[in-house]
């Protein structure tokens, strides 16, 4: 992709507000907060990011970020705490795993404090309702770094790592196969943002949520992409320059595995149904897998796996989030917008 610095800067000093001002000090709980313009504004600064980062490296200089997690975590955590701290920024963790959020403090005492001595809060909770109610109250930006609803970061690096692959993700068959969890929801929201074609083949009970299928559809209706549920996996593939898949049992839901797994064995993405998608497609997952379960070895460490482009491209993707929410766009190298 080619530098946007400049673009950036230029767009600030026009008449019409440019995605570097009209998100600076938003919140991101849901993909559909954001316009289409926003949502491709994140993803052309994440290109510049990842190919010339030192031209960031202080942007961010002095802004504290803190986390607060209710549920454990390997990427979400180490790709923000990097991303912050490789653009001057330092983050703070807090572990809420033993005690949710609201219970000690309520939500409101909690963000009124908060917006004192920080920049941005990032939230990974059970509750979609504790990152909106946060929202709410804190006048800094709060992030959706996961909840029961939605995962808008990972999509965001998802579809990075689309734009990478294939240039752009408008027109682009995105099938996504499983359960129609929080993964899946955000996804669909970002395809339909991008112009994607999406669709999703889940079991009958574990389809996406109606809400969150309409709102996608309204959005792709703006777009010209589309969002389609099946229940035949074969036919959700069929075609797919993409395939995506999750975990059948979310946290939380442990309890529920015995139950599922019969459920969701015919979606399992193995090299049969990968044999259903285009010749060029990629296999890409959120990670962790539940290896041999949802997908196979052979398909998740095979050439048509980008599973780690993904991975690496959440800290690329919440930089450029960071950077627009902060204000930190503009706060580049000299040369970089000569």
């Amino acid at each position: 992709m080619a530098s946007n610095a400049l673009d950036l800067k230029e767009a600030v000093a026009g008449s019409v507000p440019s995605p570097v001002e009209s998100l600076a000090g938003r919140d991101l709980c849901s993909i559909a907060d954001f316009s289409t313009i926003e949502v491709e504004a994140v993803l052309k600064l994440a290109h510049d990011v990842k190919a010339r980062p030192m031209d960031y490296r202080w942007a961010l200089d002095a802004k504290q970020m803190v986390m607060f997690f209710e549920k454990a975590s390997l990427r979400t955590r180490l790709t923000f705490e990097t991303a912050i701290n490789t653009l001057g920024g330092s983050a703070i963790f807090v572990d809420q795993t033993q005690s949710p959020l609201g219970e000690r403090e309520s939500l409101a005492d909690m963000s009124r404090n908060l917006e004192r001595w920080v920049s941005l809060i990032v939230l990974r909770t059970y509750a979609h309702e504790t990152i909106t109610e946060m929202a709410s109250y804190a006048a800094c930006p709060v992030i959706n770094a996961l909840s029961d609803l939605e995962h808008p970061c990972q999509a965001l690096a998802d579809f990075l790592t689309l734009e990478q692959k294939f240039g752009t993700a408008k027109g682009l068959r995105f099938s996504y196969v499983g359960d129609g969890n929080n993964v899946c929801h955000s996804l669909m929201l970002t395809a339909a943002q991008l112009g994607a074609h999406c669709v999703v083949g889940s079991p009958k009970n574990y389809a996406p949520k109606a809400d969150i299928v309409a709102q996608a559809r309204a959005i792709a209706n703006a777009t010209g992409g589309s969002i389609e549920l099946v229940s035949d996996p074969v036919a959700a593939v069929t075609g797919a320059d993409a395939v995506y898949t999750d975990v059948c049992t979310s946290m939380g839901m442990e309890h529920e595995v015995t139950k599922r797994a019969p459920i969701f064995k015919p979606y399992q993405v193995n090299e049969a149904l990968m044999a259903h998608a285009a010749p060029h497609a990629v296999f890409m997952h959120c990670l962790p897998a539940h290896r041999n379960a949802e997908v196979t070895d052979a398909v998740l460490d095979g050439p048509q796996s980008v599973v780690f482009d993904q991975a690496e491209n959440r800290m690329h993707a919440q930089k450029a989030l960071m950077l627009l929410l902060l204000g930190g766009a503009q706060n580049v190298r000299k040369e970089a917008t000569k």
